[in-house]
């Protein structure tokens, strides 16, 4: 089926499995390649999962105005991760410390961290996050997913009101 003739609807489940799969890619860099997170990777991890979980639930509601709603949603939250991936990437990975960060702040007054540890717990510093996969820095691939989930959207937005 050519992307042309997705639905909203499925426009927006393809976004939600985008961000899961984003969210397991970290997960396996975390655990399986001992990449540390810090307090910003996981601010864009609590992008996705917000994107995500949004995505899935206009997706089962009728309402194209719910779908155009998570689209524009979508849009706002992915242009705040593509600014916290820029500010990670050239502010945060030069500090040795991202303790009392906005990101950090953000982290641990959501109690996300000590609910699940697992997918949101800090283990490392804003310089020991600087890795790369395939030569890109980490944050540009969630940079560049980020970016496809707002060309997503847009599509969501096109489609007519049945």
């Amino acid at each position: 089926m050519a992307l042309a003739n997705l639905s909203a609807r499925q426009w927006l489940l393809a976004m939600a499995a985008l961000c899961i799969a984003g969210v397991a890619a970290a997960l396996i860099g975390q655990y399986g390649f001992d990449m540390r997170p810090c307090p910003w990777c996981i601010l864009q991890r609590v992008i996705f999962v917000v994107i995500a979980l949004l995505c899935l639930i206009a997706a089962a509601t009728p309402a194209p105005g719910a779908h155009r709603g998570a689209a524009v949603a979508t849009i706002l939250l992915s242009l705040l991760g593509i600014a916290a991936a820029l500010y990670q990437h050239f502010v945060a990975a030069k500090s040795s410390s991202c303790n009392l960060t906005l990101a950090d702040k953000m982290i641990t007054a959501s109690g996300l961290d000590a609910l699940l540890p697992s997918l949101f717990e800090v283990t490392g510093s804003c310089a020991d996050a600087a890795v790369s996969v395939l030569g890109v820095p980490f944050e540009f691939w969630s940079l560049l997913l980020f970016a496809l989930l707002v060309i997503a959207s847009a599509q969501v937005m096109r489609r007519r009101i049945a």
